[in-house]
């Protein structure tokens, strides 16, 4: 993918997971990779493993729910590279508790990380991203266009992004940026997922499997990346992925006790 070539990509939440995947394989393709994530360690070893296959990359330790940190990881972008030509807003984290036991501080927290940090994010860069016409990439989620059950304040996080994400692609797409939302299904994991802001006890089993037990097989996070890059070399405004999804997301439009019903027959 030689349209990548000494492109400088900027990946939050890249210790791991998506993120992990989505700067070794622009890297791969012979992009310049910013990595930013909370754990310094973790983040390391990315850096690491992308310089040893001969690629430049810079590790910037990063809160991206904190502006003073948010602004050093683009600064010290510039100061290095001189652009940014795609950023990768993957930075996220799920939930899995019932609607209503989740409470307004809960979906203040995850909003602050799902939705705000995008927008610090985004506005820090979109100055750099203009000038080179580049990408900027949201990664949302299945979630973000039908809600689920037992996902606490993910949901209602996600479908704020999606709506962000559709009013920056309206108002900058004529400017030349190119801006895509990406709504993936369950996404397989190394790692068992983080407890902490969870309520599994108290939840049906099914609730603490991938998606919320949404009948969907788990996506490799590799595959999905690739998907990802290719779709910005064509500029696409959405990337659903698995795209049968699209169907329950069309009638819910129509429908929405028909979009009930799929949405439990799936989980």
């Amino acid at each position: 993918m030689e349209y990548w070539q000494d492109k400088v990509v900027v990946v939050t939440g890249a210790s791991a997971g998506l993120g992990k995947c989505l700067a070794e394989e622009a890297a791969a393709a012979g992009a310049k990779l910013v990595l930013a994530a909370r754990g310094a360690e973790a983040l390391q070893r990315t850096a690491a493993s992308i310089r040893s296959a001969g690629r430049e990359v810079l590790a910037v330790p990063t809160d991206v729910t904190d502006q003073g940190q948010v602004d050093h990881l683009f600064k010290s972008t510039i100061d290095r590279f001189g652009r940014i030509d795609a950023l990768m807003n993957n930075a996220g984290r799920s939930m899995r508790r019932a609607a209503i036991e989740t409470t307004a501080e809960d979906f203040q927290d995850l909003m602050e990380l799902n939705l705000i940090s995008v927008v610090r994010c985004t506005r820090a860069a979109v100055e750099h991203l203009l000038n080179t016409r580049g990408h900027l990439v949201n990664i949302g989620s299945l979630a973000g266009k039908a809600a689920g059950r037992w996902m606490g304040a993910y949901s209602a996080t996600k479908f704020a992004l999606s709506s962000y994400t559709q009013q920056l692609r309206l108002e900058l797409g004529p400017q030349g940026l190119h801006v895509m939302l990406v709504c993936p299904g369950p996404i397989q994991r190394d790692t068992p997922r983080e407890n902490s802001h969870n309520d599994l006890d108290s939840l049906p089993e099914s609730a603490g499997k991938p998606g919320a037990g949404v009948k969907a097989r788990a996506i490799d996070p590799r595959l999905l990346a690739r998907r990802i890059l290719s779709a910005c070399r064509r500029r696409r405004g959405e990337l659903i992925y698995p795209r049968r999804a699209r169907i329950v997301f069309a009638l819910s439009q129509i429908s929405p006790r028909l979009a009930d019903l799929l949405v439990k027959w799936t989980t």
